[in-house]
């Protein structure tokens, strides 16, 4: 064996629970090793500790793009090339007496099964039937899953231990990986898009996003905002990356475009390119997401989605730090960060797969805060944030009122009433009203409930589907008037059946 990189603190630490667990007598240990934690670094450490105990190891990945790159890896990291072999079609390094096997997933399924001793499952979150398959019918084999994101649902049905040394967030407070900045220019109409396997369904969104006004607004974003760095842009599918594509070069970008299809060799030469400054944007559909280790400083997410890995997965491509790099920028035009949240804060358990009871998942999701955006830079910050850290807009609060005698009305100009304000709110633009009492929610730190409450106050149906809790408006008078009055009105039917004199009106 050559001599194996060093381990970072946080790196060795993941090995010790590792071995720990093992020790403890689990036999299908899952490690999640977050984007830039050096998963493959690790993955060579693991492996030859296997073989220093004269064991046998197949290590499995989930695409054949990822071979040559795992075996080029092990190499710089170590391992000798006499000590591998290649399971996957006509491989040239096809050696089936190697003590170190690496293979596809998709080969396996189709070949018998090497005698090992440890399988070592790269990506694990991605399920395969072959790998399931392996470990109900070799109960004596050690399997170990590397991910990060092992959130796939029922993947606790075939892990014992989910191992997480080191989060998403301290790699970044602790210069391992790049800080970032998100903004969040526009988004699609995602109302009535199909969900399929738990994504939004290609056709649908293709449909929805793969709109003139909606292409050209990426590109003059990334111009205004990307400071021409090197940019992965990531679409729906080739159809919506070639329009992407074109109306960057119709704009004079150097712009490359990448699929499952392109070869592993122009892969890399463009990745060259973009590095040297040849190419500004990288345009891809989904085959960017891992197995890269590019130098890029702005990424764009044209895709929405519905997946929390997948997502994670994306932004980690801009996390990777680099000479001269203060941070990433994220132009995300798929208003994934609104729906999800920041990536620094998603983070599961292993999914069992029940139907009968609420997941965690589920209650995560209910109390998460998600970010909310900026009035005048669209830059997304954390909820309780009174400044914007992109642009320093300061976001306006709302002062308390004193109780009056009656409800408040509107008055015109000439110093009448208008009509009673309910009736005038309920004429105004549903998603204006609901963005205003968005507005006086993230203000006076109400729940999220209070807003869809407060909208059925008004037009007498919930929110739509559409609305989303990152649209805001500046309160018009009519809506101050109204919550005002409502507020008064709760108080006075609160001290009405206390027999107290309460007044909490915002």
């Amino acid at each position: 064996m050559g001599q194996l990189r060093d381990l970072y603190p946080h790196q060795q630490e993941a090995l010790d629970q590792l071995r720990q667990s093992i020790m403890a007598g689990k036999s299908r240990p899952l490690l999640q090793a977050p984007t830039g934690a050096g998963k493959t670094v690790l993955a060579a450490h693991i492996v030859t500790g296997i073989r220093r105990r004269m064991k046998r190891v197949c290590f499995v990945v989930p695409s054949l793009g990822l071979i040559d790159q795992t075996f080029d890896r092990f190499v710089e990291n170590g391992i000798d090339p006499a000590d591998m072999g290649v399971i996957q079609g006509d491989h040239h390094w096809r050696r089936p007496q190697a003590p170190i096997q690496i293979a596809t997933a998709q080969t396996l399924a189709r070949r018998d099964l090497p005698e090992v001793d440890f399988v070592v499952v790269d990506e694990a979150h991605i399920r395969f039937d072959v790998v399931s398959d392996w470990m109900a019918a070799k109960p004596e084999v050690k399997f170990i899953g590397l991910s990060a994101t092992p959130w796939s649902k029922g993947l606790g049905k075939f892990y014992d231990d989910l191992i997480k040394p080191v989060s998403l967030s301290w790699l970044i407070d602790n210069g391992y990986l790049s800080k970032f900045r998100v903004f969040a220019p526009s988004k699609p109409d995602l109302d009535g898009v199909r969900t399929v396997k738990g994504d939004y369904h290609e056709g649908d969104l293709d449909e929805r996003v793969n709109q003139p006004k909606l292409v050209a607004d990426i590109v003059e974003t990334w111009l205004a905002r990307g400071e021409r760095r090197p940019t992965l842009c990531f679409a729906v599918n080739r159809r919506h990356a070639k329009a992407l594509h074109d109306q960057f070069s119709a704009c004079g970008v150097a712009s490359e475009y990448v699929d499952a299809n392109t070869p592993r060799d122009e892969r890399d030469a463009i990745g060259k390119r973009l590095a040297a400054g040849d190419v500004q944007v990288v345009v891809n559909i989904g085959t960017l997401t891992t197995g890269i280790d590019w130098d890029v400083r702005c990424l764009i997410l044209a895709r929405p989605t519905k997946s929390e890995s997948l997502f994670v997965q994306i932004i980690g491509r801009a996390l990777r730090t680099a000479a001269g790099k203060d941070d990433a920028i994220i132009l995300d035009h798929s208003d994934t960060h609104m729906r999800l949240g920041m990536v620094t804060d998603i983070d599961f358990d292993l999914d069992m797969g029940r139907k009968d009871k609420p997941s965690a998942r589920k209650a995560k999701e209910k109390s998460a805060l998600l970010p909310k955006c900026c009035p005048s830079c669209a830059a997304l910050m954390p909820v309780l944030s009174k400044s914007c850290v992109a642009c320093g807009y300061e976001m306006p609060i709302l002062t308390g009122i004193v109780e009056v005698d009656g409800d408040l009305v509107e008055m015109g100009r000439d110093g009448r009433a208008a009509g009673r304000v309910i009736d005038m709110l309920a004429k105004m633009p549903r998603r204006s009203v609901y963005a205003q009492l968005n507005q006086m929610r993230w203000q006076s730190g109400k729940q999220r409930g209070w807003v869809a409450h407060k909208y059925r106050a008004i037009f007498g149906t919930w929110p739509s589907n559409s609305f989303h809790d990152h649209e805001i408006e500046d309160p018009s008078p009519e809506v101050r008037a109204w919550v005002r009055s409502e507020n008064i009105r709760w108080a006075k039917s609160r001290q009405a059946r206390n027999g107290a004199e309460v007044i909490d009106a915002v």
